[in-house]
C-alpha cells in the first residue's frame, strides 16, 4: 500500500478505525474475532491504526493493544482522550488529567509511546493552549510523538497550533458529510500542512448500499438509533445519494465504497481515511479503494453531483452534537 504523510507521521494512505470491534454499531465482537480482522488490516498493508479510551471504554485498546503487539514497530497507533467517561457525554482535558489517562492508555496499548494522541472533543472549560501545552509536555517525555484534535474549530485548530504543531485532525467526513468543506477546517488543515483524518468515511455504512429505509438499529447496542439521519422520518428522503453512488461505481469498475473512500483521497494528499469494519470481506473491499484513480475531472464532477442531493436530519445525536467544537 502507498503511504501518505500527516504532518511528519508517515502512514498507509488508508487507515483502520477500531471503534466497532467493541460496540457502538452493533455489539463487540468476540476478541480473537477482533484480533484477527486487525492483524489482516496489518497483513494487507494497513499500519495506521484508530482507537481511543472512551470506546468499549477501555476495552478497544487493550484490544488493540493485544493485536499490535509482534509488530508495535511496524504501525502508528492513535488514540485520543477528553471525554470524562463518566457514564454522559461530559467533557474533561483538564491537563493533569491527560497526564493521568496517558499512562493508563500506554499500559493498556502495550507500548512506550503513542504516535498521534489526540483530544477527542474539545473541552469549552479548558483553553486549548491549556491542552496543547500538557501534550507537549508529554511530547518531550517521549511518551506522545505527535498532536491531533478531533472535531475542532478551524480557529481552535489555530490557537492550539501556535503551542503545539497539531498532526492531525480528525473530522466526520464523507459524501454524506461535508462540512469541514465548508466550515474552513480543510482549508485550514492544508494551509498549515495538518493531516485530516476522515472519521465515518462511509457515513455509517450508509454509502456502502448495503442499508435501506427498513434497516433497524438496536437502541441498545447501536449509536444510529438516535442519530436523525437514520430514523425512519428522514432515511427515505437520504437514500437517492445511495443510487446514484451505486451507478456511479457500477460504471467506474468499483463498489460504492471504494469510490467513496478514492474520492475523499482524491480530495488533499493530507488525507487519510479511517474505515472501520469487522469483516474481513469488507476490509479488503475497502482496501481496493487504493487502487481506484479518480482524475480532477472526475473529483469536480462528482462534487458537482452531490450538490443535487441535500441531505436530511443531524448526523449524530442531540448529545453528540453538543459537544462539537463550533468556536469561531
Amino acid at each position: 500500500m502507498k503511504t501518505r504523510k500527516l504532518a511528519n507521521l508517515e502512514v498507509s494512505e488508508l487507515g483502520f478505525g477500531c471503534m466497532n470491534q467493541s460496540g457502538n454499531y452493533n455489539g463487540p465482537v468476540p476478541k480473537d474475532q477482533g484480533i484477527k480482522t486487525i492483524r489482516t488490516a496489518f497483513e494487507n498493508g494497513v499500519t495506521f491504526f484508530d482507537t481511543a479510551e472512551v470506546y468499549g471504554p477501555y476495552i478497544n485498546e487493550e484490544l488493540v493493544g493485544e493485536a499490535l503487539q509482534p509488530f508495535r514497530d511496524k504501525v502508528k497507533i492513535a488514540t485520543k482522550f477528553g471525554f470524562a467517561i463518566n457514564g454522559t457525554v461530559a467533557l474533561d482535558s483538564r491537563p493533569e488529567r491527560i497526564k493521568r489517562v496517558v499512562e493508563e492508555s500506554l499500559k493498556r496499548l502495550r507500548t512506550d509511546h503513542i504516535d498521534l494522541y489526540y483530544q477527542h472533543r474539545v473541552d469549552p472549560a479548558v483553553p486549548i493552549e491549556d491542552v496543547a501545552g500538557a501534550v507537549q509536555d508529554l511530547i518531550k517525555q517521549g511518551k506522545v510523538l505527535g498532536f491531533g484534535l478531533s472535531e475542532p474549530s478551524a480557529k481552535t485548530i489555530r490557537r492550539a497550533h501556535a503551542v503545539q504543531p497539531v498532526t492531525a485532525v480528525q473530522n466526520e467526513y464523507s459524501m454524506w458529510t461535508r462540512n469541514v468543506e465548508l466550515n474552513g477546517i480543510l482549508d485550514t488543515c492544508n494551509e498549515l500542512g495538518i493531516g485530516l483524518v476522515p472519521w465515518s468515511p462511509v457515513a455509517m455504512g450508509f454509502l456502502t448500499g448495503k442499508y435501506d429505509p427498513s434497516t433497524t438499529y438496536d437502541e441498545k447496542t447501536d449509536f444510529r438509533a438516535g442519530f436523525p439521519r437514520f430514523s425512519k422520518e428522514f432515511m427515505p428522503l437520504n437514500m437517492p445519494i445511495v443510487e446514484w453512488l451505486k451507478d456511479y461505481a457500477a460504471k467506474k469498475g468499483a463498489t460504492p465504497s471504494q469510490i467513496a473512500l478514492a474520492w475523499l483521497m482524491a480530495k488533499s494528499p493530507n488525507i487519510v481515511p479511517i474505515p472501520g469494519t469487522r469483516s474481513k470481506t469488507h476490509l479488503l473491499e475497502n482496501l481496493g479503494a487504493g487502487r481506484v484513480q479518480l482524475s480532477t475531472a472526475d473529483v469536480h464532477a462528482i462534487d458537482t453531483s452531490l450538490t443535487k442531493f441535500p441531505v436530511y436530519g443531524d448526523r449524530m445525536g442531540k448529545d453528540h452534537m453538543l459537544s462539537i467544537d463550533y468556536s469561531v
